[in-house]
């Protein structure tokens, strides 16, 4: 059974680096495959985890859409389906998806709806996947998937951070989403923040746990190098590690 993780949250709040995080922690403690699908237009998990996209999935949805019906050569879904096939780029431990720029004004929804059915498919391939996703989060229910097991939503530990989680929380039950658990991961918490943030969330938002700030995940990002040049000890990795442990557990039993 594949169990689907989303991340999401502001711009500039780590969040494509917790994605990527998780994404290693998966790797190192599950020793399973791993099915990673960057769904932000601005594309940077192949960035923090040091692999280059072959090609996104947005250039071979728009090959599909605009391909005319032929009895000639490769049909509309055929092509698409092949397209899909070589935009999945393999990585040691894990494999990666890039779905590339948004929707223009046109309509999209034939080449959505059979997207969203190939990677409901392709995922049944893999034990987890994590989707690192834009704030808005419209895009699931179009173009990815229906079903998430654990939404985590990255904040920084400030007031705008607050509402930030409470914003993206609301608008996720508005959606067709089945969400099975929500909440939110403080990213560069300092000492005392934490149980202060907490006083001031609602009570049904649920806080997974605190990634404390860490110089080192900090330069990596400044030296263009991956997560996975992160020691193994970083204590920033180690907070993620607990809170997957912690709540895959709980969902997965």
């Amino acid at each position: 059974m594949t169990t689907t993780i989303a991340v999401s949250g502001k711009g500039g709040t780590g969040k494509t680096t917790m994605a990527a995080m998780i994404i290693r922690s998966l790797i190192e403690q599950k020793d399973r495959a791993v099915l990673a699908v960057d769904a932000d237009p601005n594309s940077c998990l192949g960035l923090v985890t040091g692999v280059e996209p072959v090609e996104t999935v947005a250039e071979i949805r728009e090959q599909a859409r605009q391909k005319k019906p032929s009895n000639e050569g490769m049909d509309r879904v055929r092509l698409f389906q092949y397209g899909i096939q070589h935009v999945i780029t393999e990585a040691k431990g894990f494999d990666l998806i890039t779905m590339g720029r948004p929707e223009g004004p046109d309509c999209y929804c034939a080449a959505n709806n059979l997207l969203r059915s190939f990677l409901d498919e392709l995922s049944k391939s893999y034990e987890y996947v994590v989707m690192d996703n834009e704030a808005g989060m419209e895009h699931l229910s179009r173009r990815t998937t229906n079903y998430v097991d654990l939404l985590c939503v990255i904040a920084e530990p400030t007031r705008l951070g607050v509402i930030t989680v409470r914003r993206i929380l609301e608008l996720t039950g508005q959606l067709p989403i089945s969400v099975k658990q929500a909440g939110v991961i403080w990213n560069k918490v300092r000492n005392s923040q934490l149980s202060i943030l907490n006083d001031q969330l609602p009570d049904n938002v649920e806080t997974l746990g605190a990634v404390p700030y860490d110089k080192a995940v900090f330069d990596s990002s400044m030296q263009e190098r991956t997560v996975f040049d992160i020691e193994q000890n970083n204590p920033a990795l180690l907070a993620v590690g607990k809170i997957l442990e912690n709540k895959l557990s709980k969902i997965i039993t």
